[in-house]
């Protein structure tokens, strides 16, 4: 059970860097895994900024849970 944890951070750890990333780069990668996209009905250039902080929040909980 403790693999399937350490596995969960660091996948969490990995999106919330892509989310950081979906904050400044824009590509189809990026664009796919943008949580205002995701789960806002009209999502656009200003809502943007909201993967920033829900990128630093999921990394941050994440490596607060690995250093743990």
């Amino acid at each position: 059970m403790e693999n399937l944890d350490m596995i969960t951070t660091w996948l969490g750890i990995f999106y919330g860097l892509v989310l950081i990333l979906a904050a400044i780069i824009r590509n189809r990668f990026t664009e796919a895994m943008r949580i205002d996209v995701m789960f806002m009905p009209n999502p656009s250039e200003a809502t943007r900024p909201l993967n920033l902080l829900a990128g630093i929040v999921v990394a941050g909980y994440s490596i607060y849970s690995l250093l743990k």
